[in-house]
């Protein structure tokens, strides 16, 4: 059990009512989770608001409460602390909790719209190399050594995030390498946390449907760097146009990598993976390790063998010489990256691209994606990603309004199933060819209407390739 009032240290409380010093055995955002003496913080959600819960949390056992309302309704025998913004609180509260895990090691941020898995496990798998113990927090997997937890979202909410650090602690993990999403800089899931150090890789079209503007995307991701400390580091990609924005106003100290310009990080290295889009990545993964104070030339060895990342750039060969490729890219950016590697390195053959985009997000991309698609492949197979709550078919008809009617026989298809859509790439393969699965990459599933069911673009290459 933990004392209430320890846990609210660093925290402007607006009025209190009850034991201060009440005995608190968890901190929870869900009325699902209640134990006997939990702490439930009330949060004011997109969707759901926190407040409601109130007095059933309280029948559950819940005997202290966090909120932003006001309260009438008092129950006897319950600590009602009142605080101006829940969010910013229930980081602070759980990182006290679990006794301030990520003071306790090297917290380095990975954030921008793509490369945040990549860089984050690249540099996971780096420093377990280099024989640390170390954690890593990210879109796909979250991992204590190696150990891992399938992730659900790119950012955990804050209680789940400490309790992850705090095990990671538990097994003396001295680094841990976690993905920032915007999301989670506007929500305040980070607050409370204590960063080293933090990357930016690069920023494009995306997530439009919850900031609404490009600036407010891009002011999101900046919050974050905003954040670390004068002790600690800020790296940006200056290639990006964005790059020096990121930095301009953080108190962190600022270092600059880039391909084309004079910067801090500009070494030469030697890598496994393809395209330039990893270059990025790897020159970002380098210039974070040795800002962390590691050898220059046992990274650089330890970096010519780092393995390539699940779902960014996967592929496979086939017996008839089909090459398929499997890709997160869901981003107009991240497509047409992919795409300029692929078509580099095909010989003779053709590119058939699949391409999809999800329901329920920023529909800005659709038909921008599309035109991509089309405009870098010799042919196009329009189809679904994840709808969601979306008509897929409505879906395809905004992708397919960036073609402006360009419907020249046998380069582009449009198949709303999307087994079928890979089904029907791999048919139209000849040797030599590269068959590019976009948009879902490591995700094992296809969410249609809430419900979501196992599919998986690797697998569905390798079945209709063998």
């Amino acid at each position: 059990m933990k004392i209430l009032n320890n846990l609210l240290e660093e925290i402007t409380i607006l009025s209190q009512h009850g034991n201060i010093d009440a005995g608190v055995s968890s901190v929870s955002l869900d009325s699902r989770d209640i134990q006997p003496h939990s702490l439930f913080v009330a949060l004011v959600g997109n969707v759901v608001d926190g407040h409601d819960f109130i007095n059933e949390v309280i029948e559950k056992g819940a005997t202290s409460i966090v909120y932003e309302k006001e309260i009438t309704d008092r129950k006897p025998g319950v600590t009602y602390i009142r605080v101006t913004d829940t969010h910013s609180a229930v980081g602070i509260i759980a990182s006290n909790f679990y006794d301030n895990p990520s003071h306790k090691m090297k917290l380095v941020g990975v954030t921008g719209t793509n490369g945040k898995t990549t860089t984050a496990t690249l540099l996971h798998q780096l420093f377990r190399d280099l024989g640390y113990k170390a954690g890593m927090i990210g879109t796909v997997v979250n991992k204590v050594n190696d150990k891992s937890y399938e992730a659900e979202r790119t950012t955990p909410d804050p209680v789940t995030l400490n309790k992850l650090l705090a095990e990671m602690i538990d097994e003396g993990c001295e680094y841990c390498f976690m993905e920032v999403s915007s999301h989670s800089v506007c929500e305040k899931r980070i607050s409370g946390l204590h960063f080293i150090g933090g990357i930016f890789t690069n920023l494009t079209l995306d997530h439009l449907d919850y900031h609404k503007t490009i600036d407010n995307y891009c002011d999101a991701k900046k919050g974050f760097f905003d954040i670390l400390p004068a002790t600690g580091f800020a790296v940006a990609n200056i290639d990006d146009e964005r790059g020096e924005y990121m930095l301009s106003t953080t108190k962190a100290n600022k270092y600059r990598l880039s391909l084309k310009k004079e910067a801090d990080f500009t070494d030469r290295l030697e890598t496994k993976l393809i395209g330039e889009f990893n270059v990025y990545n790897i020159l970002g993964v380098y210039a974070v390790a040795i800002l962390l104070g590691q050898d220059k030339y046992r990274v650089k060895e330890i970096i010519k063998n780092l393995g390539a990342v699940p779902g960014r750039f996967q592929y496979i060969k086939s017996n008839s010489g089909i090459t398929g490729i499997v890709d997160y890219a869901h981003t107009p950016d991240a497509l047409e990256n992919v795409l300029r590697t692929t078509n580099e390195m095909k010989k003779s053959g053709r590119v058939i691209a699949i391409v999809g985009c999800g329901g329920d997000r920023d529909k800005s991309k659709r038909p921008i994606m599309a035109r991509i698609g089309y405009d870098m492949s010799d042919i196009l197979i329009l189809t679904s990603d994840n709808p969601r709550t979306e008509k897929p078919v409505s879906i395809l008809e905004d992708m397919k309004r960036g073609l402006d009617g360009l419907y020249l026989e046998g380069k582009v298809y449009v198949i709303v199933d999307r087994g079928d859509a890979i089904e029907k790439a791999c048919s139209l393969a000849l040797a030599g060819d590269y068959i590019l699965v976009a948009g879902k990459g490591h995700e094992n599933y296809q969410e249609v209407n809430g419900v979501k069911t196992h599919f998986d673009d690797m697998e569905e290459l390798q079945k209709n390739l063998k």
